[in-house]
């Protein structure tokens, strides 16, 4: 086994979470015409720090590579824009934010969510480091740095006089390669009675959920709360409060200040800290059941969709999230079992997706060709694309969801 260690604590990695084998990066989309290139493809090993309970991936490539010309847009989904705008709502009112307070986001995409903030009157700035999310979000008027964060720019941002009463960072730190400089420089940013909240998705739920398509190589960490606690505690800043979400198959949202502020643990941190104490989840046995049950997964989509082709039935997919492409390459899906997907975001139309090389078209060319089923590869998200496609049932389709167990919606 090649030698590996823990990005947060620098401990040797020698336990094996789970072994999806290799993949290209999961956002690495193809244009046509180098469909016959050989794609660059990695090991897909997650392995588990002993000492600090972090599951993580080994970097392969530098961050530049893979969120320079970064393809994921968050205002193409309706519902992540609905959880955005009532948490806005929610922390306006929590933190008692005004005309005078200050918001910071870190990761801020195309300036989804700060849009909210904006329309209430409250000050904003943006931190993303992929160009074309960046570009999009100044065109909304959302004014936003072109960087990666760390701590030489939050110490600039501070000489610079920021002292933001709210910094988010919604999504981020499963994808930093440098976690301890992100933290520290949150640390930084964040004045003394200044708050931040952080959504990521959560280690026990993708375990129980069975959600291994969850798993690709951006997405670098995967964390427990007590693993965070230990880390935000590591850099002079504590989780106060805790908030689980059905976003992303099941997220948290954690509320962090500083480690002197006067807030104490709520009664929903502590009850999670013991459901994840009572769960188990650092047994071996945890671990070697969780890839039974991947494996048994894998088979059973890999069987409907053969099963669906030998009885002539066509098999389209929906969207185009990193996701999918862990799900379509680990079960060896190609053309021949899904001819093609669909994406709403016109930024990844006419490209193929990374590995399996289905081409993505826009939502129109699905309804032209009215398969008997609609694989929802962005399955968290089944009830916002059911609702997008009526048009589905009334030809007699039906949509499949594969997450957390195959699942014929009809």
């Amino acid at each position: 086994m090649d030698r590996h260690r823990c990005r947060f604590c620098a401990d040797e990695l020698d336990e094996t979470f789970i072994d999806l084998g290799l993949s290209p990066l999961a956002n690495s989309f193809v244009p046509p015409e180098r469909a016959d290139t050989t794609e660059p493809i990695y090991p897909l090993h997650a392995r588990a720090c002993r000492a600090c309970g972090l599951v993580q991936l080994p970097q392969f490539e530098s961050v530049a590579s893979i969120f320079d010309q970064y393809l994921y847009y968050s205002s193409y989904s309706e519902s992540w824009l609905h959880h955005c705008e009532s948490y806005a709502a929610a922390m306006i009112a929590r933190a008692k934010l005004g005309v005078t307070s200050v918001v910071i986001e870190i990761a801020s995409n195309d300036g989804y969510l700060l849009q909210y903030f904006r329309r209430a009157g409250i000050r904003v700035l943006g931190v993303e480091p992929a160009s074309g999310p960046a570009a999009a979000a100044i065109a909304k008027d959302i004014p936003t740095r072109t960087c990666y964060f760390g701590r030489d720019v939050a110490r600039a941002l501070r000489a610079e006089g920021h002292r933001p009463d709210l910094v988010v960072a919604n999504n981020v730190l499963p994808h930093v390669t440098d976690i301890n400089d992100f933290v520290a420089a949150l640390r930084i940013l964040l004045p003394e009675t200044g708050r931040a909240t952080l959504e990521l998705p959560h280690l026990l739920h993708l375990i129980e959920g069975i959600q291994f398509d969850t798993i690709y190589h951006e997405h670098l960490s995967y964390f427990l709360l007590a693993t965070l606690e230990t880390v935000f505690r590591a850099h002079g800043l504590r989780i106060f409060d805790v908030e689980e979400l059905p976003t992303h198959g099941g997220s948290l949202r954690l509320h962090v200040c500083n480690q002197a502020a006067p807030e104490g643990p709520s009664p929903a941190l502590e009850r999670l800290r013991r459901r994840e104490a009572e769960a188990g989840i650092h047994q071996a046995a945890t671990y070697r059941g969780f890839r039974e049950k991947v494996a048994a997964k894998r088979e059973m989509i890999r069987g409907f969709l053969v099963a669906a082709r030998r009885a002539g039935k066509t098999v389209l997919a929906y969207g185009a999230p990193a996701k999918g492409n862990t799900l379509l390459n680990y079960c060896g899906v190609t053309c021949e079992l899904i001819p093609f997907t669909v994406d709403r975001n016109p930024h990844k139309q006419g490209l193929l997706l990374p590995g399996s090389h289905l081409p993505v078209r826009d939502p129109a060319a699905l309804i032209a060709a009215k398969p008997d089923y609609v694989f929802i590869l962005p399955w968290n998200l089944k009830d916002e694309v059911i609702a997008q496609l009526p048009e589905v049932r009334r030809w007699g389709g039906q949509f499949v969801v594969p997450a957390p167990d195959l699942t014929i919606i009809s």
